[in-house]
């Protein structure tokens, strides 16, 4: 949205006024360019239900995907889970949809656009791009920054025969019904062409320019590397602790000067995991940070970890967080299939290494070889290239040229 009037388009937001978000960064609003009209209705979402199912107080955020920062999953969460996945389809949003399309119906007739587009998760944002799309002759582009069934949790839903059925039922009618469709990936692409999309076309995640504009970074003097996000079980590298922990008794240096910093949300197994392998004392906890800092703590890193979910779609998974470490020129240490996507840019960027998800000695070399060059050379800056094409404005220019095609 920020820069789509560079490139002829007015954009117009629609919006919950009330919605629950598991955290809150108000900073992002200087992203919305001046003079952007942004429509907000009131949504009902269930997430009280939610708490008192989990014994979780009213004020709480309610932690995304499956992340459980102090305790195992109980029975309670297990069957909060299982309603959400069976009863709240798409996802717990789903409330809104017909209000929204009833809203939106009556805007657009007083207000009319040149192009409707739905951007979800949440896919409850494509329904209601859906309800628009059978009422107006509107081009619609339904823009997937996750995947729908294919997402990695999605097994994890505990869903009945029914429900998976209306999930798919949905997603193909979004899927048959949109004008274009949008993915991060090539696999998503290729996935929504085989179900029946009219176009689609991959235009990923990416970084903004003015975030990467920060002065007086001062790189952290000890050996660090940091992974900035969130840590769910799905996420929970054995391989890395096993990794770190040969190190660490190989080499009373690198032990010395060796700090992991785990910035966001983290899963009480991850914890776990660490005490397991005896890395506490070389890991720092942080906890959520405001959009603005977490760039400042990927800038001062020496070096930047990675993590893909090890499951079943890990090849087609591309992170936001992923491009905006290829933007910060520090190396990337990243944990994935080695002939997935994740790979496959860092190799054609020469930015940072990529190790599978069980070769701890290969992983170990690689943490070493960084290791290194910060001992013998000061530091470990990786010699990407190609970044630039990641950028928003250029990601922006790629969605203005489909809008085009659409219009034409």
């Amino acid at each position: 949205m920020k820069y789509l009037r560079e490139f002829g388009y007015e954009p117009v937001v629609y919006t919950a006024s009330n919605g629950e978000m598991p955290v809150f960064d108000p900073t992002l609003a200087g992203d919305i360019p001046n003079g952007v009209e942004v429509i907000r209705t009131e949504i009902w979402e269930p997430y009280h239900l939610y708490r008192k199912l989990q014994g979780v107080k009213s004020k709480e955020k309610v932690n995304p995907g499956f992340l459980s920062e102090t305790s195992k999953p109980k029975l309670a969460q297990k069957l909060g889970v299982w309603i959400r996945g069976n009863f709240f389809i798409p996802d717990a949003r789903c409330f809104w949809i017909s209000p929204s399309v009833k809203f939106l119906t009556s805007y657009l007739q007083e207000n009319p656009v040149d192009v409707v587009i739905s951007t979800g998760p949440p896919h409850t944002m494509h329904m209601i791009g859906l309800g628009i799309k059978k009422r107006f002759d509107i081009p619609w582009l339904a823009d997937f920054r996750d995947p729908w069934t294919n997402i990695d949790f999605y097994k994890d839903l505990m869903l009945t025969p029914i429900a998976d059925c209306r999930h798919h039922s949905m997603e193909r009618r979004v899927i048959r019904n949109a004008d274009y469709v949008v993915t991060v990936t090539k696999q998503d692409r290729d996935d929504y062409l085989r179900m029946g999309a009219k176009n689609a076309i991959t235009i990923t995640n990416g970084y903004d320019d003015d975030d990467f504009k920060v002065r007086d970074v001062v790189l952290d003097r000890e050996f660090t590397l940091s992974h900035v996000g969130t840590i769910p079980p799905s996420r929970n590298p054995e391989v890395l602790w096993k990794a770190l922990s040969s190190l660490l008794v190989a080499n009373p240096d690198f032990a010395a000067s060796f700090r992991l910093k785990l910035v966001g949300k983290v899963d009480v197994s991850v914890r776990e995991m660490i005490g397991k392998y005896g890395l506490g004392d070389n890991v720092i906890f942080i906890d959520y940070l405001p959009h603005a800092d977490a760039v400042r703590q990927q800038l001062q890193s020496r070096a930047l970890l990675l993590l893909v979910n090890n499951t079943p779609n890990a090849k087609g998974i591309l992170t936001g967080k992923f491009f905006e470490y290829l933007a910060t020129g520090r190396p990337v240490v990243a944990i994935g299939p080695i002939d997935g996507e994740v790979a496959a840019v860092l190799a054609e960027a020469n930015a940072g290494y990529c190790t599978d998800f069980d070769d701890a000695d290969r992983l170990a070399k690689n943490i070493e070889a960084l290791y290194l060059q910060y001992k013998e050379q000061g530091d470990c800056a990786s010699t990407s290239s190609g970044a630039s094409q990641f950028s928003r404005r250029s990601l922006t220019a790629q969605l203005a040229a489909v809008l085009d095609s659409m219009l034409a």
